[in-house]
């Protein structure tokens, strides 16, 4: 396999960032390699500090068939990516900045992220990252670029399960208690867990991941962090997968799990994953910018977009049958493609502010989702509303699950089925990869719904 050596500039740039880390963190003796698979959760191996050099000069190998691992772990063959290639390692190089020392570790240690290249050298067709790289590059090319924030909600759980084996709030080491109420905004709340939670800031802080506020969220035990607004969507994708690393290892620090899982619990709020939208034009002005509340009319045609494609993206913004279970009435997850200024009961908001800073929230994803996924398909939604100046017609004021039908499928199989048929997503996202992660997925469904599940015994076994 040839090598993929960084050349000049990126040889000095890759330098400098091994000499700072060494400067940082002089006792550090591993760094663990990470690459996020198609379902956004991080894949990998150690190796010592000493082979930092030859990391970025020659890269590592990682099978192609890393992009087939369904959530089990195993690789599905009807990707192509298995057995049909020879399981065939490709080269990962490393993503520049993301080399940094990991704050929770029990010994000096360091990580970084590193992505595929295919035999040619070219970024590997089946990595989400690419994907999302191939639609910033469609923007840049109008003169765009995207300012985008991500918020992450997510649940602390106790790591006892209770007596049927459900998951629960941990006890709070300030009280011995456990939260039992909905206590939205709840300062209280976030004192309960202030230690760990200020923990999380620092190793954020320290890795350099732009947090920004933490709120005790809709549900005992559930939290929201944002992350700062970047001009990269790419970056701010590291930044999200790297918070959600760094999330649930302090948490497990202090003897707790913390889970970004969609619906961990029934009768409670979802964790969902929001981003926040706007768009520069060549000069840095924000082109949604407008004194009308609504924006200017380049927001509205992204929100037209957005609208047009949301219902052949919901198996990139739902990735699992849990993440369906979202989609209830009010729920603050939305069930059809609505719009509005300063309403939370719809898919796509206006927040109020001020005009030179209008933006639009996308706030159908769970917090699973794969992060460069779910910004390629937003991105493109907002590209494809811009470039085809789509009316998304009037907004939604008031409750949105009352005045605006349930469109937005809650079937696996179906979300699957409309992806499939997408010329909007195929242009963007490309068929090939389209091609890959369906049946990565179809596999994973047909595997999830193969097992049967206590409750199917507890009603039919003994009555039918």
């Amino acid at each position: 396999m040839p090598s993929s050596s960084f050349g000049s500039p990126l040889a000095a740039i890759a330098a400098r960032e091994i000499a700072e880390f060494r400067r940082k963190h002089p006792t550090a003796t591993q760094v663990d390699i990470l690459i996020a698979d198609a379902c956004g959760v991080f894949r990998g191996k150690k190796i010592p500090v000493a082979k930092l050099e030859g990391l970025y000069r020659d890269g590592v190998g990682f099978p192609g068939s890393l992009y087939a691992t369904d959530i089990t772990g195993e690789t599905v063959d009807a990707t192509g990516l298995g057995f049909d290639d020879g399981d065939a390692d490709r080269i990962c190089l490393p993503i520049l900045n993301t080399l940094d020392g990991v704050p929770w570790a029990d010994r000096p240690s360091g990580q970084i992220m590193v992505a595929m290249r295919d035999f040619d050298g070219s970024p590997f067709f089946a990595d989400p990252r690419r994907v999302l790289a191939g639609v910033v590059e469609r923007l840049s090319a109008d003169g765009l670029t995207p300012v985008v924030a991500i918020e992450l909600e997510f649940y602390l759980i106790d790591r006892d399960r209770d007596p049927a084996g459900r998951p629960r709030p941990p006890l709070s080491p300030l009280h011995g208690r456990r939260q039992n109420t909905v206590q939205v905004y709840g300062i209280g709340e976030l004192y309960d867990f202030d230690t760990l939670l200020n923990e999380v800031y620092d190793a954020c802080r320290e890795q350099e991941i732009p947090v920004d506020s933490v709120v005790s969220e809709y549900a005992p035990g559930q939290y929201e962090i944002n992350l700062h607004h970047v001009r990269d969507p790419l970056e701010a994708c590291e930044d999200a997968l790297l918070f959600k690393r760094a999330v649930k290892n302090v948490a497990v620090k202090h003897g707790i799990d913390a889970t970004f899982m969609a619906k961990p619990y029934p009768d409670r709020a979802g964790s969902g994953f929001h981003i926040h939208l706007s768009l520069l034009d060549r000069d840095g002005r924000n082109v949604f910018a407008g004194d009308d509340p609504m924006g200017s009319a380049a927001l509205r045609h992204a929100i037209g977009g957005l609208s047009a494609t949301m219902a052949d993206g919901m198996a990139l913004f739902a990735q699992n049958q849990n993440a369906f279970r979202r989609f209830q009435p009010n729920s603050y997850a939305p069930h059809a493609p609505s719009w509005g200024v300063n309403n939370r009961t719809v898919s796509l908001r206006i927040p109020a502010g001020q005009p030179a800073d209008r933006r639009v929230e996308h706030r159908v994803a769970g917090a699973d989702a794969n992060p460069y996924l779910v910004m390629a398909a937003v991105l493109a939604g907002a590209h494809h509303g811009l470039t085809h100046t789509l009316d998304p017609g009037p907004p939604t004021t008031g409750n949105a699950y009352r005045k605006v039908d349930p469109t937005l499928t809650s079937s696996w199989i179906v979300a699957l089925d409309l992806l499939d048929q997408s010329g909007v997503f195929e242009d963007y996202l490309g068929r090939p990869f389209l091609d890959v992660y369906l049946a990565l997925k179809r596999a994973e469904r047909e595997k999830f719904f193969a097992t049967i599940t206590p409750l199917e015994y507890d009603w039919y076994l003994n009555r039918v």
